[in-house]
């Protein structure tokens, strides 16, 4: 019996070496627990690298301002007749390039060209007069003439012996007082035409007066201007190009009745084109004519020369306009925007930073991070952040022009400034 006890109480398990547990695993959980807040600590200290430049102050700065303006030709000519007509050619059509001088339209001429033959003939008639007149008389209407008188002569002659022998015949009664006036009566009217015919062959032998031959002069002189006159009707028929261009709009064709002053088409100058472009007052004082600007046409930049700034400020606009003649290798679209970019000088004094430095603040502030020194038992090269509060000027490309609480020297940090918040340690 006492065998089999012992036998049994040997193999029941024991469970008195439970209570040991919590006393070995408490000191292992302290001891891993150390470790990590050690690390944790270790990390927490350890400092960024931060990227930085030193601030200068500088006085002023430049902004670049862009102002528009329209790309034109030099000169743009509505061409149309001085009169009216009916529209018969039309030589050239919409882009086409035209020579100075080339003829581009016509209108019908018939009527002007019958009204020039009828006053030539005319002009030709009052020449002939003038150049007789000229001359002077020929010597056989002299000749005529002096026969005409001596046969009036002869005539009166007769007609006085007749009126004597009347005149007896009266006073001894064998005729009538009739008979004896129609004598007398006939008497008198040769002695006239004798007297008509004397002063004619007076006006013969002088010749022609001056001032019959001046106005015969001034007769053809009339008649003339009258042919020229029309000539210039007849010229003024064509429309010929004024200048070197491309017709760039066209209006009428053939059969058209127009009326004087109607535009028949558009001639632009197509190898000097200007640029027009309207700068406020202050920034015209300071442009030249004669100075080279840069122009920005369709993303082509073209050097363009200052010809002239015009007197007269735009209505709308209240700017100047600048007018620039771009080379002639230059081909921008006419009417295309053109633009100009001025530097305007801004005596401000501020810094220059390079907008990765820049931080957003509340209510659209910014501020700026730069480095303090830190203790000096921290460690070397160590800093601490510091926030400067700063107004934006002016911003370019990947910079800013800024004033505040700065000063020259200071370290500005230029990267990773989202990663940051003042009083961080930081390493440079």
């Amino acid at each position: 019996m006492v065998s089999s006890t012992s036998d049994t109480s040997a193999k029941r398990p024991s469970w008195h070496w439970l209570w040991l547990l919590p006393v070995l695993v408490a000191p292992a959980i302290w001891l891993g627990r150390f470790r990590s807040g050690s690390a944790v600590a270790e990390d927490a200290i350890q400092p960024l690298p931060v990227q930085t430049q030193a601030l200068e102050r500088v006085n002023e700065y430049q902004v670049e301002r862009t102002y528009t303006g329209e790309i034109v030709a030099r000169r743009s000519s509505d061409l149309g007749f001085e009169q009216a007509g009916t529209l018969v050619e039309v030589l050239v059509d919409e882009g086409d390039t035209v020579a100075a001088g080339a003829p581009l339209a016509r209108l019908d001429t018939r009527s002007l060209q019958a009204q020039r033959q009828q006053i030539e003939a005319q002009r030709r008639q009052a020449q002939a007069r003038f150049e007789e007149l000229e001359r002077g008389p020929r010597q056989e209407d002299i000749a005529a003439a002096a026969a005409a008188v001596q046969d009036l002569q002869a005539q009166l002659d007769l007609a006085r012996l007749q009126q004597v022998r009347r005149e007896n015949l009266y006073i001894q009664g064998a005729i009538s007082l009739e008979e004896r006036d129609e004598a007398t009566f006939g008497a008198d009217a040769l002695e006239s035409r004798l007297n008509q015919a004397k002063s004619q062959l007076d006006e013969l032998n002088t010749g022609t007066r001056v001032e019959q031959v001046s106005a015969q002069d001034a007769q053809v002189d009339q008649i003339e201007a009258s042919l020229k006159n029309l000539d210039v009707s007849i010229a003024k028929s064509v429309i010929y190009a004024p200048f070197d261009g491309r017709v760039s709009l066209r209006l009428m064709d053939e059969g058209v009745v127009v009326s004087p002053g109607q535009t028949i088409m558009r001639l632009v100058e197509g190898n000097a084109l200007e640029a027009r472009i309207g700068v406020p007052r202050q920034m015209a004082s300071r442009i030249n004519s004669g100075d080279v600007q840069t122009v920005e046409v369709d993303g082509a930049s073209f050097e363009g020369r200052v010809t002239a700034l015009l007197p007269e400020l735009d209505d709308a606009s209240q700017t100047v306009t600048v007018v620039m003649a771009l080379p002639p290798a230059a081909q921008p679209t006419i009417g295309a925007t053109a633009r100009l970019e001025l530097q305007d000088q801004q005596n401000e004094i501020g810094y220059w930073l390079p907008t990765s430095a820049l931080v957003a603040g509340e209510r659209g502030l910014w501020s700026a991070y730069v480095l303090d020194e830190a203790e000096s038992d921290i460690g070397e090269n160590l800093y601490e952040v510091s926030r400067r509060e700063v107004e934006v000027l002016y911003t370019e490309s990947d910079r800013a022009f800024v004033r505040g609480l700065l000063q020259p020297g200071e370290e500005i940090i230029t990267s990773g400034t989202h990663r940051l918040v003042p009083g961080q340690l930081v390493k440079n």
